[in-house]
């Protein structure tokens, strides 16, 4: 029944680079996620890797507050998704006396970890909502 977010802002990837890897951990376990990012070669892989084994130790804090048991098995990748950060402009002088810009892309990353339980005690509260 434990529910647990993580997030990182003004990361130095591109948010469409991010997104990629997001796609391949979206759905999966917690622990399976570990072990596709960690050998997964895009770059964006590590900090997202360490975002999800931040968002497994929230989880366990949270267990831990909420005097509940957590067994890291159960646990999820129930969403996870990058959103455009603050854009850092620059400049490169090219010919002519002419400038190129430059666009350096920045991400915020989410993810959220959840248990089975959570999501059927969630289903059950709207449906008894619905019925009323």
């Amino acid at each position: 029944m434990v529910e647990s977010i993580a997030r990182v802002k003004h990361i130095r990837v591109t948010p469409q680079k991010a997104r990629r890897v997001v796609a391949l951990i979206k759905g999966k376990q917690a622990q399976e996620a570990l072990a596709i990012l960690k050998f997964a070669p895009q770059s964006a892989s590590e900090p997202i890797y360490k975002l999800v084994a931040s968002a497994i130790a929230n989880a366990r804090v949270k267990a831990d507050q909420a005097s509940e048991y957590l067994d890291e098995q159960d646990l999820y990748v129930k969403n996870a998704y990058v959103d455009e950060g603050a854009t850092l402009k620059r400049f490169q002088p090219r010919a002519q006396g002419r400038a190129f810009q430059i666009k350096k892309r920045t991400s915020h990353i989410t993810i959220v970890l959840g248990t089975p339980e959570a999501d059927e005690a969630a289903a059950t509260a709207t449906t008894k909502k619905a019925s009323k």
